[in-house]
């Protein structure tokens, strides 16, 4: 994708587009011409409707009003504006979870630019290959992300501005420019730019399993699918308290805990820091959400230690899991411990939506859900053909608003992955004779055994429900005969008597629920799994480790 800054010719007409919902269209002149600009929805429409009062962000003991976010982001844009930024920018945040981050990011959007969200825990090389592959001109930074910064001038071929996000430690100077000085002198007055549906709003970097993150470029369209499953499937309306725990910078929360909740006139809960489940379920009884999106990891720990038993976390309406697949057996020991099941979900960077969920009312214990409003969805086998039939495993492919325009400078990988609206997610699932859609894995990580296909979801299923399995990573291992093999890595807890009880366990599990060929030849026990930044597993390091342990074995 070639660098194509929309400079906002054309203009739709908001309130008569039947591909945007109503409860959507910013209430403006009747019948007049407006500019679609993703601000336009997230906050002028409340504006118009009398509920500026509303409170759009808590965070702490901070109460900020959709009046009070709307002025701010008017002077972060003005701010922006000042210093040279243009339509179609990219300007890189590295800001945490603070009213900050929405004002910057929203800033942007309204003036055109393109906002990049980065991972707050980006190594140097990471941040010198972003800063080189967007070619940004600004980076807005909390103060203690400056270290990560600090030495890149060798390996970056142009340094950004810098602007400071937050107030610095005590007796600090950086001598960078503070946002909020530059706020208080820039006017709360700010007309959005004039945006096409296809110019670009803001990117999301990929987590990067396998090699470099691409940078996914979004567009102003994309806001027409936010009231599809946040709305229509979940029930979010005014008035209503969002919390994700996962950081805004991942796809899943900018796109509900941002988009979505703004959209919809809820309110988006806040918390600064990196989180554990003490602070998590403090957070909950503090605010009260009535819609918690979460990681299965998470609600594991908010298990462990207690927390899921709190009144507050039992008086949350909604559970939403996504980023991995939920097991039976979290799912069963969540419900019986707040009374509230959890409604799975699969979403990617490059849909930012969920595509792909269950209802609070109709969520199956080991199934991802139904395609969400508004999704079309259609399987491909392994060599390219329609899957149709029930029961037969193939890669989903989903078309939705929310779909990404492509990658930034990549278009083999872009022609690849997005044909003619579809995006190829490769995931490989299953689909029941009642429409429900089960979650197998990625479709590059499915393994050959023995002349049949094998999801290491399945086998990783089984070991979860084990006491003591705290996580399970299934991969593929060639043998010295060229044959692929099965092994598999664990993460347990109550290791103090040692690992051959619990293998024991878990081989018998293994083999009284699945097929000879199923059963992996060797378990290895680590203290931790390999992951990305974004908490994605890396399979690949798990391949190589298990590759040595087998050299060293075969030897």
């Amino acid at each position: 994708m070639s660098d194509e800054a929309g400079r906002g010719k054309g203009k739709i007409n908001l309130l008569t587009n039947p591909a945007l919902p109503s409860r959507l269209a910013p209430i403006f002149n009747p019948g007049g011409n407006q500019s679609l600009n993703i601000t336009d929805i997230l906050l002028e429409q409340v504006l118009e409707r009398g509920h500026g009062g509303d409170a759009a962000i808590l965070c702490g003991d901070d109460r900020i009003t959709y009046e009070m976010l709307s002025e701010r982001v008017n002077r972060v844009g003005n701010v922006l504006i000042g210093q040279g930024i243009k339509t179609g920018e990219r300007v890189l945040m590295i800001v945490r979870d603070t009213p900050a981050f929405f004002y910057s990011y929203l800033g942007l959007i309204k003036t055109g630019a393109v906002p990049v969200a980065l991972n707050l825990r980006l190594t140097e090389g990471d941040l010198a290959y972003v800063i080189n592959d967007s070619q940004c001109r600004f980076l807005l930074i909390d103060h203690e992300f400056l270290e990560n910064y600090g030495g890149l001038s060798d390996a970056v071929k142009q340094m950004p501005g810098l602007i400071m996000t937050d107030e610095p430690p005590a007796g600090a100077n950086t001598g960078n420019p503070l946002l909020s000085d530059l706020m208080e002198a820039a006017s709360p007055s700010l007309t959005a730019a004039n945006m096409e549906p296809g110019d670009p709003a803001f990117w999301v970097y990929s987590s990067g399993t396998t090699g470099q993150p691409k940078g996914v470029v979004h567009c102003h369209g994309m806001i027409e699918g936010a009231d599809n499953y946040f709305g229509q499937m979940i029930g979010v309306k005014r008035h209503e308290r969002v919390f994700c725990t996962s950081k805004l910078f991942f796809a899943y929360t900018l796109g509900h805990a941002l988009i979505c909740t703004l959209a919809l006139g809820a309110t988006a809960i806040l918390y600064p820091d990196w989180p554990d489940a003490q602070a998590i379920a403090e957070v909950i009884e503090k605010h009260k959400p009535t819609v918690v999106l979460s990681v299965p990891t998470f609600y594991r720990n908010l298990l462990r230690d207690g927390s899921a038993q709190r009144q507050a976390l039992k008086d949350v309406r909604c559970y939403i899991s996504a980023g991995e697949k939920l097991s039976v057996s979290l799912f069963d020991e969540w419900k019986e411990a707040t009374g509230r099941v959890i409604s799975e979900g699969i979403g990617a960077s490059e849909t930012i939506y969920l595509f792909i969920a269950s209802h609070p009312d109709d969520s199956r214990a080991g199934f991802t859900g139904r395609p969400t409003p508004g999704t079309e969805v259609k399987m491909m086998d392994l060599n390219g053909d329609p899957v149709t039939e029930a029961g037969v495993p193939g890669i989903l492919w989903v078309k939705l608003i929310g779909n990404a325009k492509g990658y930034w400078q990549l278009e083999e990988k872009t022609r690849e992955i997005f044909v003619d609206g579809w995006y190829c997610t490769k995931d490989m699932f299953i689909r029941d004779e009642g429409d429900f859609y089960e979650y197998q894995g990625r479709g590059d990580d499915m393994l050959k055994i023995s002349g049949q296909w094998v999801s290491p979801t399945e086998i990783e299923e089984v070991a979860l429900a084990v006491p003591d399995v705290l996580q399970a990573a299934v991969v593929g291992v060639t043998d010295r005969d060229g044959l692929v093999r099965l092994a598999m890595f664990m993460v347990a807890d109550n290791m103090a008597d040692g690992t051959n009880e619990l293998e024991k366990r878990v081989r018998e599990s293994l083999t009284g629920q699945l097929a000879v060929y199923k059963c992996p030849r060797r378990i290895y026990f680590i203290d931790e799994m390999p992951l990305t930044g974004s908490g994605k597993l890396q399979r690949f390091q798990l391949r190589g480790a298990a590759q040595e342990k087998e050299g060293v074995e075969a030897g």
